[in-house]
């Protein structure tokens, strides 16, 4: 069967453009019916992190990327240790920028890694592996699910190998690719959303965020600090330079806004 999007050379980019962006709107409503699958998973994730559990993501290549981007984003954002979720890319830090020959064809190696970082019962270990496949990743869900520890993945294939080793399977079904083969397209957009969401409501429930606020983000540059302060003369009705002088001393909104409360 011809594909929808073929003979890509001879578009105009207009048309290019435009292939994309009407392939990308079928991203957020394959991953709308994945939603009872994500929230099995973060209900589970919840109990164990506030016993001092962490979340661990494996992935290779894009997948491995897109992981530890989520988890590195969550200190800066929520205020956590950079302990708590932490993102495992086959190949190292090295590949984050640059491939690794082979580096995802050990069934071992992500195993290994965990065990380097003393995966215990009150962690979770998410893969996510766009085509289900991905031997480093299947390998390490394989060997925690017999350690009893949680498991989930995160593809794009129905039924994949990845699926099979994991207690909470989440497929996002985007269907080819504009590029065929080019994961980072729609697969990639996919998990990034997914990871967004399960992230974004675990750090919710573990109380991180107030309204809709983030009250304890990292003070790490004078944007983030005028946000801050920002944030406290709305809750507090305290003027600007008192609420910066306040969120500077305390180190974040959550920490100078309670000691406010206290004294009033």
């Amino acid at each position: 069967m011809p594909s929808l999007h073929d003979h890509l050379e001879e578009k105009s980019v207009h048309e290019l453009l435009v292939g994309i962006n009407e392939e990308d709107k079928k991203v957020a409503v394959a991953v709308e019916k994945a939603i009872p699958q994500i929230e099995k998973l973060v209900e589970a994730i919840v109990p164990k992190m506030k016993r001092g559990g962490r979340i661990f993501y494996l992935g290779a290549g894009t997948s491995g990327r897109l992981g530890v981007l989520d988890a590195s984003e969550i200190p800066p954002t929520y205020g956590m240790p950079n302990t708590y979720v932490i993102g495992l890319i086959a190949g190292g830090d090295t590949a984050l920028r640059n491939p690794v020959e082979a580096a995802e064809d050990s069934a071992e190696k992500g195993w290994k890694e965990l065990c380097d970082r003393n995966v215990g019962p009150l962690d979770t270990v998410i893969g996510i592996a766009a085509s289900g496949t991905t031997p480093y990743v299947i390998g390490a869900l394989h060997h925690c699910r017999k350690a009893g520890i949680l498991t989930a993945s995160i593809s794009c294939n129905p039924g994949s190998p990845v699926s099979r080793e994991a207690d909470i399977p989440i497929e996002i079904i985007v269907g080819p690719e504009f590029v065929t083969g080019s994961t980072r397209m729609k697969s990639g957009t996919a998990q990034k959303l997914v990871l967004n969401m399960i992230s974004t409501a675990t750090m919710i429930k573990m109380g991180r965020v107030k309204g809709n606020r983030m009250v304890n983000m990292q003070l790490t540059n004078q944007k983030l600090i005028d946000r801050g302060a920002r944030m406290i003369v709305e809750e507090t009705g305290l003027d600007y330079d008192t609420a910066k002088e306040l969120l500077l001393l305390h180190g974040s909104v959550k920490k100078a806004v309670d000691e406010y409360m206290k004294h009033q």
